[in-house]
């Protein structure tokens, strides 16, 4: 396996150049959503709700199948995952003709579990996250397939930084970068690349409330386990910070700030009045953040947001947004 160094990311771009997309950077001023962006600040949003599969965790799944040698492909992968870094991995093994078999929750959302099966993945229903990673260990021992972590995995930090090394070139000059953070494979690759690029670019993370991992572990400087999981942002919602994830992530991001689910689910609707976006909880996560708990901060600099997918189903999105109301201008 390859250890991650920055100047790999070039290797991790040249090897998905043409096979992934370069999703657009939109400029936050359109007359509908300026009045809600702080003053005299510009906001920057990288479009990867657009990417393969809705969201960016294709990039990462890509080399992650990419790299394995003929005999892994010959057995196959496994992984677990909420919803994206399924039906990323499903996509993924079908483009190279290996099987797939994937460990989601049973509270999945259905239009990710039936977007899994229609690629050709084996499905997993399992109670909780926390029960999926002993019952995968067991898959690869038992069926010799290789896992592909859906954070703590050194080709979805490459993925990511891919993502990272986009942004970069294709926005203006920033001052700060905000990030959602889920496991934390996405923030330390994409902020890897942030800073090879201007080490003095602020790279802020984001979590929910109810699933604040990452921001328990920069606070004791060890990985943190959570009992309990509770926030809408279902792709947020990892149980665990771990080793290799939360060691990169440490080098290079600033801060981490928390949001609860009223503040993305206001975004979602926020994105389809004034952005005409249709987006799952976690990735309103950036816009919500930059709006709300880091208004101050972002007033009159140059800031980047992800989108970074847009997985959910009518019904659960009607159900989120029911009780919500657009932010306050």
């Amino acid at each position: 396996m390859k250890k991650f160094a920055s100047d790999l990311i070039d290797t991790a771009r040249d090897a998905l150049a043409g096979r992934i997309i370069r999703t657009p950077v939109l400029s936050l001023e359109s007359s509908k959503i300026a009045p809600y962006i702080p003053a005299e600040s510009r906001l920057f949003m990288k479009l990867e709700l657009f990417q393969h599969t809705g969201s960016f965790k294709a990039r990462g799944a890509l080399l992650g199948v990419d790299w394995l040698s003929d005999a892994q492909k010959t057995k196959g992968v496994a992984t677990f995952s909420g919803g994206n870094h399924a039906l990323a991995t499903a996509w993924a093994a079908r483009k190279q003709g290996i099987s797939a078999k994937v460990l989601m929750t049973e509270a999945a959302d259905p239009i990710r579990i039936d977007g899994c099966r229609a690629l050709g993945a084996e499905i997993v229903l399992v109670p909780d996250m926390a029960r999926a990673l002993p019952m995968l260990d067991q898959i690869a021992a038992d069926e010799g397939r290789h896992i592909l972590h859906p954070f703590n995995d050194v080709n979805m930090a490459f993925g990511a930084a891919t993502c990272g090394a986009e942004f970069i070139e294709d926005a203006p000059p920033l001052d700060m970068v905000i990030l959602p953070v889920g496991g934390g494979g996405l923030i330390s690759g994409m902020a890897a690349a942030i800073k090879r690029h201007n080490p003095d670019i602020t790279v802020i993370g984001v979590e929910p409330k109810g699933a604040d991992s990452l921001r328990r572990s920069f606070a004791t400087g060890t990985p943190a386990v959570l009992d309990r999981i509770d926030t809408i942002a279902d792709s947020l919602g990892a149980p665990m910070a771990m080793a290799e994830s939360f060691a990169l992530a440490r080098q290079n991001v600033d801060d981490i700030v928390l949001i609860d689910d009223r503040a993305m689910a206001e975004t979602m609707l926020l994105m389809r009045h004034t952005l005409s976006l249709i987006a799952e909880p976690a990735c309103t996560a950036s816009l919500a953040a930059a709006l709300g708990p880091l208004r101050d901060r972002v007033r009159g600099k140059s800031v980047g947001v992800l989108a970074c997918g847009a997985n959910i189903s009518p019904d659960r999105y009607a159900r989120y947004t029911a009780d919500a109301a657009l932010p306050t201008a």
